[in-house]
């Protein structure tokens, strides 16, 4: 199992539930209004006025076998839409309950 969180501008909030519904991947918590700045080019997300826009997170339990195609789709909506920006990040599940 693997963890992986997509930080995304929340202009594509419906591309990412098209994207989870499309793979299959139903459990997953949604973060609203999370503020921050890409680490490269990103433009910041403050929800000020000087930067207004503001994104969102999601986080999702899966298994290993569809970390790839979701990984595909997020890589696939950023070079869409790489003026907006989206990452998503992976790491370990070692137990749940």
């Amino acid at each position: 199992m693997k963890a992986v969180m997509i930080i995304f501008n929340q202009t594509n909030t419906e591309r990412v539930e098209y994207m989870f519904d499309k793979l299959g991947i139903r459990g997953y918590s949604w973060f609203n209004d999370v503020k921050g700045r890409g680490s490269e080019t990103g433009e910041p997300r403050m929800g000020t006025h000087t930067w207004p826009e503001m994104n969102s997170a999601v986080l999702t339990i899966i298994p290993d076998d569809k970390v790839d195609d979701l990984l595909n789709a997020v890589e696939k909506l950023d070079n869409i839409h790489k003026e907006v920006g989206v990452r998503a990040f992976v790491w370990p599940v070692e137990k749940t309950v």
